[in-house]
């Protein structure tokens, strides 16, 4: 009998940390590898936030608060959901976590019963199966199209839901593919949750920030009221404020689920790190002075990588509305054989003869549960890229 646990065996790990890892040994090794992988701003943390983070230091704010977060930073967090999303929450409905993924695990660790079904259209974040999975809960994926830009249709949508579904999970923009949803897209989708009561929403609104071409973000419960008693709205600061090993993630949602989320973490974490708390504080109540001009590099980034992509016969890459990813199509190129004899029979041998012969990092479609398709991450440097895409062209061309 095996010593582990057979909960395991459900799950996987993370196919993008693994990525990203492999590059760093690589590089370790003396090779000239370009990682694409990971999905972390290039930014440092703006010097405001670092400057709160060492005044509490200085201040002995060093002590443990309460599970979930301390009552100055949910305030915090209730004054930018009414700021920004016109969200009204007060402190009893915020959920303060090590990062925004142990905020959607303590959700479904609170809610999910076995034979309950979450949706999550795909490609999605590599997470979201997993978290379910272990959480004793079916993760339910639904394919979206390339055709229609990856987004999730509302007769997709009702086709999918059962007695059995619990959650739906919605992440815009998104990763893996930086798709975002506009005001009506999201109430075509609101319009179908509206007619089953007992479906949940856990909105994912991790790149909020990061949009583009005057793209406005809305979330579910901004657009749809009808839909606030049972949405829980994700979000966290480590994306638009450079700070992701800061591990800050939060929540607004219904006070009973939030007090089940507390008792989760009450017996698992405790609370997150003091001084990222006061950090993130300052994150929400600063300035904001700094997203404008990093949204502007990250466009140009975007811009960039996608006029490379789609100039490479056998590969289709659509412009994303947000997040700093693009996520291609090698459907063309399926089924043809590089120089040292590899045949590219999927994107994951794809991803692997990318980087063994042209020391590029990229993640594969199937991690992400749509193929054949890959992820680049464009958030590191502009001559990075620009190689990068220079050794995609080449390898690509290299086929027969």
């Amino acid at each position: 009998m095996s010593f582990l646990s057979t909960t395991l065996s459900r799950v996987k790990p993370s196919p993008t940390v693994a990525v990203t890892t492999l590059a760093a040994e690589l590089k370790a090794a003396g090779r000239d590898v370009i990682g694409l992988g990971a999905g972390e701003p290039d930014f440092d943390t703006p010097d405001n936030i670092k400057a709160a983070a060492i005044a509490a230091i200085q201040a002995g704010k060093t002590k443990y608060t309460a599970p979930d977060g301390a009552i100055e930073l949910k305030q915090a967090i209730c004054a930018k959901f009414e700021r920004e999303n016109g969200l009204s929450y007060t402190p009893k409905q915020i959920s303060v976590g090590t990062g925004g993924k142990q905020i959607l695990y303590n959700a479904l660790m609170a809610t999910l019963n076995p034979g309950d079904e979450v949706l999550i259209p795909a490609p999605y974040w590599v997470s979201y199966p997993d978290m379910v999975l272990l959480a004793g809960g079916t993760p339910v994926a639904i394919e979206t199209t390339l055709e229609n830009a990856f987004k999730l249709t509302p007769d997709q949508l009702e086709a999918a839901i059962t007695p059995k579904t619990k959650w739906f999970i919605f992440n815009s923009p998104s990763n893996p593919t930086g798709a975002a949803y506009s005001k009506d897209e999201l109430k075509a989708l609101t319009d179908v949750l509206l007619k089953h009561p007992h479906v949940w929403i856990m909105s994912d609104d991790m790149y909020e920030h990061l949009v583009y071409d005057d793209f406005e973000f809305v979330s579910p419960a901004q657009i749809e009221p009808a839909l606030y008693d049972r949405t829980l709205t994700c979000n966290g600061v480590s994306k638009a404020y450079a700070m992701t090993g800061w591990r800050i993630g939060y929540a607004g949602g219904p006070e009973h689920l939030i007090a089940a989320m507390r008792k989760i973490q009450s017996q698992s974490t405790s609370n997150p790190c003091t001084i990222s708390q006061w950090a993130a504080i300052e994150a929400l109540n600063g300035t904001q002075e700094f997203l404008a001009p990093n949204n502007a590099i990250f466009k140009r980034r975007r811009d960039l990588v996608v006029t490379a992509m789609n100039a490479i016969e056998g590969i289709t890459c659509p412009t994303p509305e947000g997040a700093f990813y693009v996520y291609p199509s090698i459907s063309g190129l399926i089924g043809k054989t590089t120089p040292s004899g590899i045949k590219i029979e999927n994107d994951e041998a794809f991803s692997k003869a990318l980087l063994e012969e042209k020391g590029v990092a990229v993640v594969f479609g199937a991690a992400f549960g749509l193929s054949p398709n890959f992820r680049i991450s464009y958030a590191t440097s502009d001559d990075n890229l620009k190689e990068a895409c220079a050794r995609i062209a080449d390898f690509c061309a290299s086929l027969s």
